[in-house]
């Protein structure tokens, strides 16, 4: 996430408070992001994160208001608390954290739950309010309820806010506890007067509101749940990288915080559970430097991906829903249940796991036996009696199947589309993330042709895919290579496009004159003067009746990342160079003629594509629109690498090693000095951009701001969208810990 000031420290202490359980070693992190200041606590008992909002003098009052969030790791729990000033405008009441003997500014909450199976854990701390304010909303349970009513149109249950409760406390504070709907879970925030002598918190149990004056309060946050086990930043990173722990101390604190035994989580606050996807790409960029073998956190991601396997058709899961969210979605299902939910609306996520597992094995072969061995069952009942090498049969299974059609007829039908009852299906899952497209770019280009690679090499593995299965495993060991191969070469053709010069200065000046966001130069000098302007559409099929979404975008760095294979004839030789050009022409060029602005590459730009209704979704506000996320210029940054490598070494180094004798000759691009000297400019310039941009780099997206006047201003995102916000630390954009600048290439 974009920081415009970040100040931020990790250090370890320990804990002197008396425990009954006695006193534990401590962590804790400040990231400040105004208006959101983020801090992280912990300690041997639980996890927890705070984010406190506080409006700025020139904060859209719309969207920025006073709140508190806690947010814990375990069930994906939380508590969110919404206030105003009682007495004064909107905008007036401000709210910070303050270190006091409870804790600096965080200290742990532990009491013994007597009768109970779990303790209350949790955090306490003193808050400072500037003036008189009113707690105007309560929500405690689910991070996914609070995300409810934060992205969605402010929506509450009733069957879960009616079951706060409010009551005094200490005589002058209060309490607000909520039974989860499992009857056994409560959640508990308390509030009552710090060193602030004649005030009261007035209690309105109607609408569970809470009336107080200014000064000092302190507040604590708690719940009685089973906890996760965290990995320290020792157990996180492998051997030969633990020198980072002091040389990065910030970011390995925050890879920490989102790595367990159990999974990896994606981001906090708002994704703080298993995602699928962003934890197998995660694992992928930081492959340097990840933990293998057993207990580590490679083998969380892979054992987590495996557990969740639907074993009905091979999908991957997405996402988990777990917790007091879990048993309110099986109520509505007429469940009386506290089981998991998983699913599985991707169809990208599925072709990450054969790629991963192919790594890992090359890597770490002593663990194939042991690691697949393992019977599944622990996370999805569903899948119990089964192994974890039965699954990854199926998935494997699952990518055949799918793949053959294309393979035998190269027709657009043929490709992968999304789900028919899904609007997205791959890593821009918003409801205009490709523009209403139903074949998207990533998945066909790039993800498909690396999961049959990857295959190819697991069933050449001795050990991975089970024997005396109805699958021919035998004949994968040469057929996902030569599948792969036409996917890799006769998939690009159905996305590139192309404009002329001169209709692309003229779409340049149309998007400036109309564009609601972007006023300044159309930076049209770096167009060709004449021929044609090479580009490639997000996807196919979209709204609108497109026939392809000609939005011009970050999503060739998958296939830069995941495809190395040099093509079989001179016209695929062609189009390889005429994508990996236009993939530099993207970067080298300053939007709107291209990608790059001064907060480094937004992952999508509408403004050639000469359509008003992309130019009105695709803008600075929106989640996969002209904004920039980090693990996108991670990505970029390494497949350039990787593909510069190809020229220098004749193979770049491949994530499936054991089919190199299929790529190892030297890209035809490569002996075209423009060309390479293109993608070579376009390397430094990506890395000159991401030097620039490093106090933003560990966050989830940012965008920019533009006027006459200022330039652009970094800003972020959820100031401008007021659905969306970003996490202050995400997993997969602390792939920076992995992916460094090779000078060598300067």
């Amino acid at each position: 996430m974009l920081a415009l000031s970040i100040a931020l420290f990790a250090f370890w202490f320990h804990d002197a408070l008396a425990q009954s359980s006695g006193s534990c070693r401590a962590v804790t992190q400040h990231l400040s992001d105004p208006p959101y200041e983020n801090y992280f606590y912990s300690d041997c008992h639980s996890d927890s994160q705070v984010v406190v909002t506080s409006p700025l003098p020139d904060s859209n009052l719309s969207i920025i208001g006073p709140r508190l969030i806690v947010a814990w790791p375990a069930g994906n729990s939380g508590i969110c608390t919404y206030f105003q000033p009682q007495n004064g405008r909107n905008g007036s009441l401000g709210i910070e954290l303050v270190n006091s003997t409870l804790g600096s500014p965080l200290g742990p909450v532990y009491k013994e739950n007597d009768g109970a199976k779990y303790p209350y854990v949790g955090i306490e701390g003193v808050i400072s309010f500037n003036s008189s304010a009113t707690l105007t909303i309560p929500i405690l349970g689910s991070i996914r309820t609070i995300r409810d009513f934060t992205e969605g149109p402010s929506l509450l249950r009733p069957i879960i806010q009616d079951a706060v409760n409010a009551t005094k406390t200490n005589g002058t504070g209060a309490t607000l506890s909520r039974l989860w709907l499992d009857n056994v879970t409560v959640s508990t925030f308390t509030l009552v007067p710090y060193q602030n002598s004649g005030t009261n918190i007035t209690i309105h149990q109607q609408n569970k509101t809470l009336n107080f004056g200014p000064g000092f309060y302190s507040f604590s946050a708690s719940f009685n749940y089973p906890q996760l086990t965290q990995l320290a930043p020792g157990r996180v990173l492998n051997s030969a990288s633990q020198n980072l722990i002091q040389q990065q101390p910030d970011q390995t604190t925050s890879l920490s915080f989102l790595s367990y035994s159990e999974k990896l989580l994606a981001g906090a606050w708002r994704f703080l559970t298993y995602f699928g996807r962003d934890s197998m790409i995660s694992a992928l960029l930081l492959e340097p430097v990840l933990s293998q073998g057993n207990g580590s956190a490679t083998e969380a991601v892979i054992g987590a991906v495996l557990e969740r396997i639907n074993r009905t058709d091979g999908s991957v899961c997405h996402e988990e829903t777990i917790g007091d969210y879990a048993t309110y979605l099986n109520l509505q299902d007429n469940i009386t249940s506290t089981a998991p939910g998983f699913t599985y609306p991707m169809i990208d996520t599925d072709y990450y796991l054969p790629v991963l597992m192919a790594q890992y094995f090359n890597h770490s072969p002593s663990r194939i036996s042991a690691l697949l061995q393992r019977n599944a069952g622990s996370v999805d009942v569903q899948n119990r009696n089964l192994t974890y090498a039965n699954l990854t049969l199926i998935n494997a299974e699952k990518i055949m199947n799918q793949t053959a059609a294309f393979a035998k007829n190269q027709t657009q039908a043929n490709l992968i589309h999304l789900k028919s009852d899904q609007l997205v299906g791959q890593w821009r899952d918003s409801t205009y993330g490709i523009g209403g497209g139903r074949i998207p770019f990533d998945v066909n280009t790039a993800l498909v042709p690396a999961a049959l690679r990857a295959i190819g090499q697991l069933a050449r593995t001795p050990g991975v895919f089970p024997n005396n299965t109805r699958a021919n495993v035998t004949a994968w060991r040469t057929l996902a290579d030569s599948r792969a191969r036409i996917w890799e070469e006769q998939t690009l053709h159905f996305f590139e496009f192309n404009t002329t010069a001169s209709v692309a200065r003229s779409r340049l000046q149309r998007f400036v004159n109309t564009s609601t966001f972007y006023n300044g130069p159309t930076n049209a000098s770096s167009l060709p003067a004449s021929g044609n302007v090479t580009n490639y559409a997000i996807s196919l099929d979209g709204n609108n009746h497109l026939s392809s979404v000609d939005v011009m975008h970050s999503d060739s760095a998958f296939r830069l990342f995941f495809v190395n294979s040099t093509p079989s004839t001179p016209a695929e030789q062609a189009q390889e160079t005429r994508f990996i050009n236009a993939t530099a022409n993207s970067l080298v060029r300053s939007f709107p003629a291209g990608l790059m602005t001064p907060q480094s590459m937004v992952v999508a730009n509408p403004a050639l594509s000469g359509s008003d209704v992309l130019i009105a979704n695709f803008t600075n506000a929106a989640y996969h629109g002209t904004v920039v996320w980090s693990f996108q210029l991670s990505m970029m940054a390494k497949g350039l690498e990787r593909q510069l490598g190809r020229c220098d070494n004749g193979s770049a180094p491949s994530l499936s090693p054991s089919s190199s004798s299929m790529m190892a000759s030297t890209p035809s691009w490569c002996n075209d000095t423009s060309v390479y000297g293109n993608v070579k400019r376009a390397y430094n310039i990506l890395w000159d951009s991401i030097e620039a941009n490093s106090a933003q780099l560990q966050g989830e997206v940012w965008s920019w701001t533009y006027s006459n006047s200022t330039g652009f201003v970094t800003t972020p995102l959820g100031v401008l969208s007021s659905g969306t916000e970003s996490d202050i630390r995400q997993l997969w954009s602390l792939t920076f810990l992995a992916v460094k600048r090779d000078e060598i290439l300067k």
